[in-house]
C-alpha cells in the first residue's frame, strides 16, 4: 500500500466515478464529521458520480440515497442498491434476491443468529438489525466491547458452516444467502444508474474503504484507496488496496477527495 499522495495527477485527473464505504471509512468513531460530508458535496458539485457501497441496513440506504450528495447508495454488502430521482421524485430499488427468497433466507438467518449468540460468549445482534432486508448482522465492537479475533472468526465460521456467506467489516460479522457482494451490486448500480461498464472504466474508477469486506472492491480497482485503518486488517484481507491515507476514517476521505479533486484543474488547463 502506498501513500495517497503516490496516486499520479495523471490518473487522479480521470476519476469519473468514487464508491466509498460508510463506516470507519466516511465516519470517525461511529460519527460522520462535517469535513467528510464537505467532501461528498465538493465531489458531486464537481461532475464525480459519489455512491456509498456499504454493510449498513436497508433503513439507513433508503435516507442516505435520498438526503446525502450521492447519485445512490448499494446497501448490506451487495444485497441491493437505491438511487432517488428527483426529478420524477421516487426511489429506485433494485435487489439481488428475489421478495420471496430473502424471506426464505431469513429464517435460515435465524437458525444462525441462535447458534452465534449461543456459542460465542459476548456477541450480540447488531442494533440496526431490525432495518435490514437481506442479512444478519452480528455487533463485534460497535454497541459492546470488543470481541477477540479469534471470536470473530468463529463468528464467520459459523456462517460458513451454515452454507452461507459471511464477511468481517470494522463493526460487524455480516452473513446471507447469495452470490452477491459489494463489487457485483456496484457493477449493477454503476451500468443502470451512472450508465458506466466498470469493467471497461475500471482506471476511471476510485473505491475508498477500510476492512475485510471491502476486499472485492480492493481486488477489482487499480485504483483503490484504504484510510489509514485498514492497516489494522494488514494480512488479513484477500486483496489490499493500491494506496492508503495518513489518517484515519473520515479525515483519510477527505485526503482521497482534495488529491482527486486538485488534480481537475490540471486536466482542464491542459
Amino acid at each position: 500500500m502506498r501513500p495517497i499522495l503516490d496516486m499520479p495527477i495523471e490518473v487522479a485527473s480521470r476519476i469519473k466515478v468514487l464508491f466509498a464505504d460508510i463506516d470507519d471509512t466516511l465516519t470517525n468513531e461511529g460519527r460522520l464529521p462535517s469535513c467528510a460530508y464537505d467532501a461528498l458535496e465538493r465531489l458531486t458539485a464537481a461532475g464525480i458520480a459519489v455512491a456509498p457501497i456499504t454493510g449498513r441496513p436497508a433503513g439507513w440506504c433508503d435516507m442516505i440515497a435520498r438526503m446525502w450528495p450521492v447519485a445512490g447508495v448499494v446497501g448490506e454488502n451487495g444485497a441491493f442498491y437505491f438511487a432517488y430521482d428527483e426529478t420524477q421524485r421516487r426511489m429506485r430499488r433494485v435487489f439481488a434476491v428475489a421478495d420471496q427468497q430473502r424471506a426464505n433466507d431469513r429464517q435460515r438467518l435465524q437458525h444462525i443468529q441462535t447458534r452465534i449468540l449461543r456459542e460465542v460468549p459476548g456477541s450480540a445482534l447488531s442494533a440496526d438489525q431490525l432495518y435490514r432486508e437481506a442479512d444478519l448482522a452480528i455487533d463485534v465492537c460497535e454497541d459492546i466491547p470488543p470481541l477477540a479475533v479469534s471470536d470473530v472468526d468463529r463468528i464467520k465460521r459459523i456462517f460458513e458452516e451454515e452454507g452461507a456467506v459471511a464477511k468481517v467489516s470494522s463493526i460487524h460479522v455480516n452473513g446471507w444467502y447469495g452470490s452477491y457482494d459489494k463489487l457485483t451490486m456496484a457493477r449493477r448500480f454503476a451500468a443502470d444508474i451512472l450508465g458506466i461498464d466498470i469493467d471497461r472504466e475500471q482506471e476511471a474508477i476510485v473505491f475508498v474503504g477500510d476492512s475485510p469486506n471491502d476486499a472485492p472492491m480492493f481486488g477489482f480497482f487499480p485504483h483503490a484507496c484504504g484510510v489509514a485503518n485498514v492497516l489494522q486488517f494488514e494480512g488479513r484481507m484477500e486483496a489490499d488496496p493500491t494506496y492508503v491515507t495518513a489518517a484515519r476514517g473520515g479525515h483519510g476521505f477527505v485526503e482521497v477527495a482534495d488529491h482527486i479533486l486538485g488534480a481537475r484543474p490540471r486536466r482542464d488547463a491542459a
